[in-house]
């Protein structure tokens, strides 16, 4: 994460997040039943240790006889980490204790020393069984991105190092780290906050004389949005809502009231063979006047760093101090061609609507780009949409083949850009519906860290919360999802209904369902879903009168497509639903 320094025979000194585990009372427990530590050992590696790791940016410097030594990109990152480990191993045999530091590392190209990885460990021995320790330096970085408490230890002496280092404990507010959370743990700053900067980017006009060239003015105000919403600090208004805007003549306090926001850049695009003209303009509603305005003539090949720039104007206008570091870690990787971009643009134009036909025509679209550049994650990230999609829309003669493709597709995007967040979203979504919950709240909470303003991914993430027994967590990630989309669709109400659903609270569930039909009556399972509610209220005639209309849509719906729709957790809570859709006279 910080500078690399050529030193001595090759070696690279470089300012780095280290994370030091062991299992407490390691050789107790081999003592006792030593297959039975050994196997739980590697299980906890295998399933909760090594994935997480890779999911926050980080590498496995070394595995030790009882624990390991992980290196990360970014301090939050390896704090975040180290977290989620603790609340995943919490319910198992094994108690692991956890240290992380920032400091100078020596990299021999085989492991890494110095006085930072002596800290990480020091840290490490000072932690409670189930908790973790970390350094001032490490507080220091998080203490205002995390929404957890850490307590003070004051600074402590430890062995083979000369000044006194200050520690703090990771405060679990009395209760032992559990699966089931009692609060998610936010991985970014909630964007919804009243004292962030607020804008909305409204659809650039299309001027070239080609109204064919619209999916490109609309790609590059998706793009735009895309960069904007990775800062943290800002409170970005999704695609969805602004679009409702296009072609339209607005008034800009109206839509600064509609959006709840204070700023909105407004723009247009003129391309013409080689060519690209850019003008956009930043308004701050209150006054009505301009920030700024500026017309960008570029090649089209300058086409990126354009957005760039219209992007630092406005976070420079808004007068937002953002770290370097957190830019560099978060930054899209360009495509090596426009054709391949220029491929992925028409792509994403064709999966706004929930259509086959156009979702096949975005799959070509995008393997055309794949073609181009083989390695364009996000063309690769498009991909995996449209095949996660054609298994839960019911479109593929064989599901769990499509659910299979997209698993694979989208693992290649991840690998080619680890800070994709479509990427990570298709990643975690995946996971969800092969009941890896786990593996897919991490890579959802990945997401949501590297794009914290992206409404969709916190939506996909509510659903996924809601299979995992997690729906109070997911209400409240639905509530931001809604903050930040004003004109949400109603999938998005949909799964605020089956986080309601799941407490058991069926009248708001009803109430959310009745109006998810209302917006999208032709989605087969929120008619299910409205007449599993309606039965739980005895309302088993208006009930049957749902589960024909989604037969209407669907005619070979039955009970067996259940399980492969609610990929919950919990065995009861799925009898329970088939119960309701069977009363609701859903056949086998």
């Amino acid at each position: 994460m910080g500078t690399h320094r050529l030193g001595e025979n090759g070696q690279q000194r470089r300012l780095s997040a280290i994370l030091a585990a062991d299992v407490a009372g390691y050789t107790r427990l081999v003592e006792q039943d030593t297959d039975g530590t050994v196997a739980a050992w590697r299980a906890a590696r295998a399933d909760i240790i090594d994935p997480a790791i890779a999911t926050h940016s980080g590498r496995i410097v070394k595995h030790t006889g009882d624990g390991f030594l992980a290196e990360f990109t970014t301090v939050q990152q390896a704090v975040i980490c180290a977290i989620s480990m603790q609340e995943r191993l919490a319910n198992g045999s094994l108690d692991f204790r956890m240290g992380v530091n920032l400091g100078d590392i020596i990299d021999d190209g085989e492991d890494i020393h110095g006085e930072g990885v002596n800290i990480a460990a020091r840290l490490e021995g000072l932690a409670e069984p189930g908790g973790i320790c970390i350094s001032g330096d490490v507080y220091n970085q998080v203490r205002n991105r995390l929404d957890h408490r850490f307590e003070n230890m004051g600074e402590q002496e430890v062995k083979h190092v000369s000044a006194p280092v200050q520690v703090w404990r990771w405060v679990t507010n009395g209760e032992p780290p559990k699966t089931d959370r009692e609060k998610l743990p936010e991985v970014s700053p909630d964007p919804t906050s009243s004292d962030r900067p607020s804008i909305a980017v409204l659809p650039f006009d299309n001027m070239s004389n080609d109204p064919e060239q619209e999916y490109f003015s609309d790609g590059i105000t998706e793009d735009i949005i895309t960069e904007l919403a990775r800062y943290p600090d800002f409170l970005v208004i999704a695609r969805n809502s602004t679009f409702v805007y296009k072609g339209q003549a607005i008034n800009v306090r109206q839509v600064a009231d509609d959006l709840g926001v204070r700023f909105l850049l407004e723009g247009s695009v003129r391309k013409a063979g080689n060519r690209v003209r850019i003008v956009a303009q930043l308004i701050d509603t209150t006054s009505e006047g301009h920030l700024w305005a500026e017309r960008f003539d570029r090649q089209l090949d300058d086409l990126f760093a354009v957005q760039d720039e219209i992007t630092a104007l406005i976070v420079s206008a808004l007068g937002e101090s953002i770290h370097a570091a957190h830019l560099r870690h978060t930054r899209r990787k360009k495509p090596s061609t426009m054709d391949a971009y220029d491929k992925c643009l028409q792509a994403s134009a064709k999966i706004v609507e929930l259509d086959r036909t156009l979702y096949s025509e975005a799959r070509e679209l995008a393997e055309e780009a794949i073609a181009l550049d083989a390695g364009f994650a996000q063309a690769y990230a498009i991909v995996a949409v449209t095949h996660l999609v054609s298994f839960t829309s019911g479109w593929a003669d064989d599901p769990e083949r499509e659910l299979n493709s997209a698993y694979e597709t989208v693992q290649r995007a991840v690998a080619l850009d680890d800070h994709n967040y479509l990427a990570h979203t298709i990643l975690g979504l995946c996971q969800t519906w092969q009941r890896r919950h786990d593996l897919a709240i991490a890579s959802l909470e990945r997401a949501v860290a590297l794009n914290p303003n992206n409404a969709d991914t916190r939506a996909q993430f509510t659903n996924a919360l809601v299979f995992a027994g997690q729906p109070e967590e997911a209400l409240q990630q639905m509530e931001v999802a809604m903050r930040l989309n004003p004109h949400y669709s109603g999938r998005y109400l949909h799964f605020q209904g089956r986080a309601f659903f799941a407490l058991r609270r069926y009248e708001e569930a009803e109430h959310v369902f009745a109006q998810a039909v209302s917006r999208s009556p032709g989605w087969p399972w929120a008619h299910l879903m409205l007449a599993a509610a309606r039965v739980a209220l005895g309302w088993n005639e208006a009930a049957r009168a749902d589960v024909a209309e989604a037969l209407k849509l669907s005619s070979d719906l039955n009970l067996g497509d259940v399980p492969r729709l609610w990929p919950c957790r919990n065995q009861a809570d799925l009898d329970h639903l088939l119960e309701l859709l069977r009363l609701a006279g859903l056949s086998e």
